[in-house]
């Protein structure tokens, strides 16, 4: 089932959008008996972004993503373990041009590096003083 996974992926390019069928772990009670299965399928679309992962590979996929002003992106991704994926069916070879791909998974790489968004909020305090932080 492995080889069938990795032969998939070769096949795919960044901005594919995609399909991943894959089986989540699960939380059980030992009364249960496993009767239920241990597997819990999981169905998982998105824009394709790449492989990553230092000690464990992860199939990353784009799911929201939000474009701001300096042509960088926020991005809400699924990130499923090779290990875990039995079936990726390609939905739309090419769903975003390979430009815009490249800037989603430039994006993603940065996240952590990318200085956090200020956001405004309004303070009262013991004086019932509006405070905007």
């Amino acid at each position: 089932m492995k080889r069938k996974v990795l032969e998939q992926l070769k096949a795919l390019d960044c901005g594919d959008l995609i399909r991943v069928d894959w089986t989540d772990a699960s939380v059980g009670k030992s009364l249960s008996g496993g009767l239920h299965g241990i597997d819990v399928p999981v169905i998982s679309v998105g824009i394709f972004l790449g492989v990553l992962g230092e000690h464990n590979k992860h199939i990353v996929l784009g799911q929201n993503h939000f474009r701001y002003a300096d042509g960088l992106y926020d991005i809400d991704y699924t990130a499923v373990p090779v290990s875990w994926a039995f079936e990726i069916s390609v939905i739309v070879k090419a769903y975003v041009s390979p430009e815009e791909a490249n800037k989603l998974v430039t994006s993603f790489l940065m996240g952590a590096r990318r200085p956090r968004r200020t956001k405004q909020q309004r303070i009262k305090n013991h004086n019932s003083k509006v405070i905007v932080a």
